[in-house]
């Protein structure tokens, strides 16, 4: 076996680099941590935290003089920390520090403590990067402290106090937002609130004055385990604690809807019908809120990614299926006028929304109640929003709501002296549009409405 086409992501750990062979993701380890390896690996360590559902499974395929390849259970889709809400980035963190204060019982450390390395799979996070331990040092410090504060708790702060689009940041600071800018978006009263004194804004006057220590001066300071693992229960308690109290637009969409109930009723039905006539075990729900149409799905479902652009719908969503201990949603935060892009290193450390979707390729994608947002909010026009969803969709399940629509007409009310500008939204331009790229199957009107259900499927199958 040969451990080629290493996966763009993994080049930062000597210890070894994810690569793929044949689609399957695979792990080489390289003998600078064989060392490591062993031990966590004979000494149970591994086998306790893949059990208690922590670390990744993972099955060893080869073991040389050169190398050691891993093979770990596959994740279908991975979600990034910019596509997590308040809950599940909480949760994250949570697992990270679960798992360092175990490492540390152990004689082990977590060697880095980014926020990528923690991803969702069957209803919960799962820490992937089996590589991230070494041995613990005695008095010495966690070396990740600082990486988690700039992945994890700095962004969960400034989430609370500026608003949950900060979570975003780490789209743009892959490396974590830096502590110091984290410091000065924070307010006053932080300063004097002795926990985020010492974790935040001291911490940022050392990153300071470390940044100025050109000669390498400054010396490292001990701390024994003891020590370290009160710090870790400290940001455990307070980030468990962590809340927020904000309402959204659309985290209680379906209290504000003016569906009749017999025509919600006969919405979920229709996409009942049509996802059984397809045997699906694969969907997208594009805009899916909190996930209530998925769940009115009667055929047994594999996996079920439900995206919305509201952080509180996602949370809701998330909150079922904690409660529920459902292992086949995957909620998550996504703007379709903004998906996720390639960044990173050569743009290629993290792959886009639609290089994953287009990985996953879904049985199924439905779009209920978003092609009004997408034509009369983003002015996406129909032809392009028809070639967006046939570059991954098999199959399309698209509401359209039609003019009278009360959502519509609150869109259109915006567009002021535009309005006129917006005449082509109607069911025939939808339909043409959708024409080019799509193969007509059914189309059914909702009874007490002004909304019509369309079941397409992509010319391109």
């Amino acid at each position: 076996m040969t451990s080629q086409n290493r996966h763009s992501s993994s080049f930062r750990d000597p210890s070894g680099f994810v690569f793929v062979n044949n689609d399957i993701i695979k792990r080489s380890i390289s003998p600078l941590y064989f060392e490591q390896y062993n031990l966590l690996k004979s000494t149970g360590f591994f086998k306790k935290l893949q059990n208690a559902g922590l670390l990744i499974p993972h099955e060893e395929l080869l073991a040389s003089e050169e190398e050691i390849i891993i093979q770990p259970e596959q994740i279908s889709f991975i979600n990034y920390p910019y596509e997590w809400s308040f809950n599940q980035y909480k949760e994250a963190a949570l697992l990270t520090l679960k798992i360092q204060k175990f490492a540390l019982e152990n004689g082990f450390s977590l060697k880095d403590a980014s926020a990528f390395n923690v991803t969702f799979q069957k209803g919960k996070m799962i820490f992937i990067d089996t590589l991230s331990f070494d041995f613990y040092t005695e008095n010495s410090p966690w070396r990740a402290y600082k990486q988690f504060i700039s992945h994890f708790f700095g962004p969960l702060l400034l989430a609370k106090y500026n608003g949950l689009e900060s979570l975003k940041l780490m789209n743009s600071f892959i490396d974590g937002v830096p502590i110091k800018m984290v410091s000065s978006m924070l307010p006053f009263k932080t300063r004097i609130h002795p926990f985020l004194y010492s974790n935040i804004h001291l911490l940022a006057k050392f990153e300071d004055k470390h940044n100025e220590d050109y000669k390498g001066e400054s010396r490292s300071s001990n701390l024994s385990k003891k020590a370290q693992l009160n710090i870790i229960k400290g940001l455990y308690d307070f980030i468990k604690k962590m809340s927020l109290e904000r309402s959204s637009e659309w985290g209680d969409y379906y209290d504000k809807t003016n569906y009749a109930n017999d025509a919600f009723d006969q919405k979920a039905t229709i996409i009942d019908n049509w996802i059984n006539q397809l045997k699906a075990k694969t969907v997208i729900d594009i805009g899916g809120n909190d996930g209530t149409f998925v769940r009115k799905i009667n055929q047994e479902l594999k996996e079920a990614l439900v995206c919305d652009i509201d952080y509180n719908a996602v949370d809701a969503n998330h909150k079922y299926v904690k409660t529920n201990k459902e292992t086949f949603m995957l909620p998550f935060v996504f703007d379709i006028l903004n998906p996720s892009a390639n960044i990173g290193f050569n743009n290629t450390e993290r792959d886009s929304f639609l290089k994953r979707i287009k990985n996953y390729a879904p049985d199924a994608t439905m779009a209920l109640a978003v092609i009004h947002h997408m034509t009369l909010s983003g002015n996406i026009p129909f032809e392009m929003s028809a070639e967006f969803f046939s570059s991954f969709s098999k199959y399309l399940i698209i509401e359209f709501p039609k003019r009278n629509d009360s959502w519509v007409k609150r869109l259109l009310k915006t567009k002021g002296e535009f309005k006129a500008h917006f005449d082509f939204y109607n069911i025939g331009n939808f339909e043409a549009n959708y024409s080019k790229y799509f193969e007509f199957i059914e189309k059914l009107a909702i009874d007490n409405s002004d909304r019509v259900m369309y079941f397409y499927k992509n010319k391109k199958n």
